[in-house]
């Protein structure tokens, strides 16, 4: 993922202590109760990671980035992540992808939603059908509840995909990427 215009950051999770581990430390973004899509959300380590990523977002901004060219996204729970961090405190972004990723049926993510007026990013969500740790119904879940609440997305479903990424997913995220982010005409000094 390489772009002569934009600067990819790829940020990488902590190593916290994981519930569905038994507690072990795991490199997560946050943590859970279990793995599923209808118990509640650890929103304490939810909350405390987009503080820690809008920090990198407000740096990139003082960098002269504006949020319409900022997109942010992420694989499993990155993904998750990367759409609370978004649709619940950065609504203005360019766009958000979310690779084989879901949210908790309750997810705070909807209740910011449904008090939402404006315009808000597009999702660009990938998942395959044969995922047996984030299961495709969940991602399918998550689509439809974010379209009904006013997010444009676009579902692509890669059947027999596991929990993983493959090369034709990879492409056509790399062409909604540079159709998000065009490089910008050079400005006249007319």
């Amino acid at each position: 993922m390489a772009f002569q215009h934009i600067k990819v950051i790829y940020p990488t999770a902590p190593a916290r202590p994981y519930t569905p581990m038994n507690g072990a430390t795991s490199t997560v973004w946050f943590d859970r109760y279990k793995i599923c899509n209808d118990c509640p959300e650890h929103i304490e380590s939810i909350d405390s990671m987009c503080q820690g990523l809008t920090d990198l977002i407000n740096n990139e901004m003082k960098n002269g980035i504006t949020k319409d060219r900022i997109l942010i996204g992420g694989f499993s729970m990155g993904g998750g992540m990367a759409m609370h961090l978004a649709y619940r405190f950065h609504q203005d972004l360019a766009g958000v992808f979310a690779l084989s990723s879901f949210l908790n049926k309750d997810s705070a993510v909807y209740e910011a939603l449904k008090r939402n007026e404006s315009v808000l990013p597009e999702l660009f969500q990938c998942h395959g059908t044969a995922d047996e740790l984030v299961l495709y119904s969940w991602g399918e879940e998550t689509n439809k509840m974010l379209k009904s609440l006013g997010v444009p997305t676009s579902l692509h479903t890669f059947p027999n995909l596991n929990h993983e990424l493959n090369r034709t997913e990879i492409e056509e995220l790399k062409t909604w990427i540079l159709k998000k982010l065009p490089i910008e005409a050079e400005k006249s000094n007319e």
